[in-house]
């Protein structure tokens, strides 16, 4: 589920700021929420803000470009603090147990909510209760992708193909659990076909076999096979997502293409600690919303094949629930386990 971006990491690092603290922009906005309990316009001090994943992939990425239009509207530092480990687990516990004032908030992606179905009772929170959904950033759209020899190139010959040869066709994913691994699954579940799941360690090692010709077919996170794409060493047949994505124009949906009904899009999210007073929650979502619309976040984020997607927090907190409960029947139907 976590989506690196090895051969774009240092460009991107160079488009967004260099240290972890965003400078103090020189004037603070006008926002009417108030830091709890003491009177003062929120934020009155520095925000912290856990990103559980390593420097470089795509919730630092995400988080990063967001987070600095927020320092310069909100004139107040939001300090990065990166805290991998556990897909997630370990910053997303140290973010549960945090007062609930405002001050410490998290950048996550939807393995939050498979991390609940994955770790079960051995996690230390309880993903929906202990956390509520300031604002969607970000979709990390997957894409149904073949070897270029492999003869198929829309959705209904893909389906058809595998109905003929069930059990053949072998297909990569970055891992047991992870997004590519789920939204092929979700296929499999909607269509009844029979495929051979091969997993690799990462995202990396998964493309590099659908490249090689070991397996024939993938679901993968778009940034991770774009390159390929683009040279013609793999073959792009359907999105995830409900609609299309303008990194790859041209492509259908599953939905569109043979499948009604798909919808699976990955995505990266804020969250604060449940409790959080909504007064500053709607600040934050108003302040993320608006830096998303800025044009050369949009152009930035679009690089990486991240489509920006804006919310409010109750619709976050709606596909919350929605989220929660589809990847936990697809962890069953699958039986993922943590690795």
């Amino acid at each position: 589920m976590k989506l690196l971006l090895p051969a774009a990491v240092a460009a991107a690092l160079s488009l967004i700021a260099p240290s972890a603290a965003f400078a103090q922009a020189s004037s603070t906005s006008s926002g009417q929420a108030t830091s709890a309990g003491s009177g003062q316009a929120y934020p009155a001090k520095p925000v912290r803000v856990v990103i559980p994943w390593p420097p470089g992939g795509s919730n630092d990425i995400v988080g990063r470009m967001v987070l600095q239009k927020l320092a310069e509207s909100m004139g107040q530092q939001f300090v990065v603090d990166n805290r991998a480990g556990a897909s997630g687990v370990v910053g997303s516990e140290l973010v549960a147990k945090a007062p609930a004032d405002g001050y410490t908030i998290m950048v996550h992606s939807t393995t939050h909510m498979g991390n609940a179905h994955l770790y079960g009772a051995k996690l230390g929170y309880d993903t929906l209760k202990d956390f509520t959904g300031v604002a969607l950033m970000s979709a990390q759209p997957g894409v149904l992708t073949a070897h270029p020899s492999f003869p198929v190139k829309t959705t209904r010959e893909f389906i058809a193909l595998a109905k003929a040869r069930p059990e053949q066709i072998l297909y990569s994913s970055s891992g047991n659990g992870s997004a590519p691994h789920l939204q092929m699954a979700l296929l499999i579940s909607m269509t009844g076909l029979k495929l051979v799941h091969v997993p690799y360690k990462g995202g990396a090692p998964q493309v590099t076999a659908l490249v090689s010709g070991e397996t024939q077919v993938s679901f993968a996170t778009i940034g991770t096979v774009i390159n390929p794409i683009k040279a013609g060493r793999l073959r792009p047949i359907a999105v995830g997502s409900a609609k299309p994505t303008k990194t790859l124009p041209g492509v259908p949906t599953l939905s569109e293409s043979g499948v009604p009904g798909y919808d699976m899009n990955p995505w990266i999210g804020m969250f604060a600690p449940a409790g959080t007073p909504r007064a500053i929650v709607d600040r934050l979502n108003a302040e993320v919303n608006k830096a998303l619309a800025v044009p050369d976040v949009i152009q930035k984020l679009e690089a990486q094949a991240l489509d920006p997607w804006t919310s409010t927090p109750d619709e976050f907190n709606a596909r919350l629930k929605v989220d929660y409960e589809k990847y936990g029947r697809l962890i069953k139907l699958t039986g993922a386990k943590v690795e």
